[in-house]
């Protein structure tokens, strides 16, 4: 049997969802502005970056897909209602979390042949070529907007900055945009990804040379399980990096089934069973799985391995809409598993987009 779930149950479920979304977007992250007081790299008046961040990046992507695959205009009147309040009040510094918005603009600025959107997208993939800081090896460092973290490969880098340059480089038929992109997963690869299990660390340093706390940490993995499949889906890759990374994909994705709970969640630490079930690393990893076996990239049979965790994701969605069991933003433990363990749970934009991500794959396939 595919899935007992009522097809009904999961489309009210999802408009509540969407309900829920704008008010969590344009919620003010009193913890994150407290952090951003005097920490911030480039001096950028706080507000520039208060609702332009990783943030409202992963959620705003997750509302884009929404509207591709529908074509109800309320979420394009959404986004570009979203785009436009930014443009008055005016854009942060770029690093890795400011640039993530970018991609879904560059998405709804070739849809609707906007320069006006269009030349924000430009100026941020060219600076992404001449100006990112850079690790050795020529990798994105995951400067973000209040740490420089220095010589520092984070999982994240390729969600939040590597997929607009690549779709940049789709857009404007640019080579070198796509293959530096290409290079980057690559590198991230060689660095994070663990030979052993296929799981993905969330971090390296070339100072020191490791992985600090060497956490396979839920939501940086759901980003890699996200990442493959909507890369190889927007560019044309060389065939022998398709390879890898459909290799890659899959020995993480072969993990992910030894590891997920018998509810159908899997943990904020993946193979740490006592560590809190998390919703959106869960939907990250549902939606990824589905999307990679949709397009080809995964056997069927990794179908039911998704599909184990849409009962309890529909449960972890309150009657507002709200989805519960989110963890909030996360910095790299450098010290120890128990870091990610300790984060606090908080509805977030991320963990209502990537509910939206699951559903909408659900309902489409």
């Amino acid at each position: 049997m595919r899935n007992t779930v009522n097809r009904a149950v999961v489309e009210g479920k999802l408009s509540k969802l969407i309900d829920a979304f704008c008010p969590i977007l344009y919620e003010d992250d009193e913890l994150f502005l407290k952090n951003m007081k005097g920490r911030n790299l480039a001096g950028d008046d706080i507000r520039l970056y208060q609702h332009w961040e990783w943030t409202q990046g992963v959620g705003i992507y997750g509302l884009w897909k929404l509207f591709e695959q529908t074509k109800n205009e309320k979420y394009l009147n959404t986004l570009t209602k979203y785009f436009d309040a930014q443009l008055e009040i005016g854009f942060p510094t770029l690093n890795v979390n400011t640039i993530a918005p970018f991609l879904t603009m560059s998405y709804v600025g070739e849809f609707l042949h906007s320069e006006r959107y269009m030349i924000h997208c430009r100026n941020a993939a060219k600076w992404i070529m001449s100006s990112f800081p850079r690790t050795q090896e020529g990798g994105f460092q995951h400067m973000t907007s209040d740490t420089l973290n220095d010589q520092e490969l984070w999982d994240d880098t390729l969600v939040m900055t590597v997929l607009f340059l690549a779709n940049m480089g789709r857009i404007e038929n640019n080579q070198q945009y796509i293959q530096e992109s290409q290079y980057q997963f690559l590198l991230h690869a060689k660095y994070l990804a663990d030979k052993e299990t296929g799981l993905w660390y969330h971090g390296w340093t070339f100072n020191g040379r490791h992985n600090f706390a060497k956490a396979f940490w839920g939501r940086g993995n759901c980003w890699i399980t996200i990442a493959i499949p909507e890369f190889l889906n927007m560019i044309d890759c060389d065939p022998p990096v398709r390879r890898a990374l459909t290799e890659l994909l899959r020995n993480q994705v072969e993990s992910l089934v030894k590891y997920q709970s018998e509810s159908g969640m899997w943990h904020t630490v993946i193979d740490d069973p006592d560590s809190y079930v998390e919703s959106s690393a869960t939907c990250g990893f549902a939606y990824g799985i589905l999307r990679s076996v949709h397009s080809g990239l995964l056997e069927q049979k990794y179908e039911a391995v998704a599909l184990k965790a849409l009962q309890p994701i529909l449960g972890y969605i309150a009657e507002d809409g709200v989805v519960h069991q989110v963890s909030y933003g996360t910095p790299m433990g450098r010290e120890s598993k128990e870091f990610y363990k300790n984060i606090e749970l908080k509805p977030m934009p991320y963990g209502q987009t990537l509910a939206i991500l699951f559903l909408t794959e659900y309902l489409n396939s």
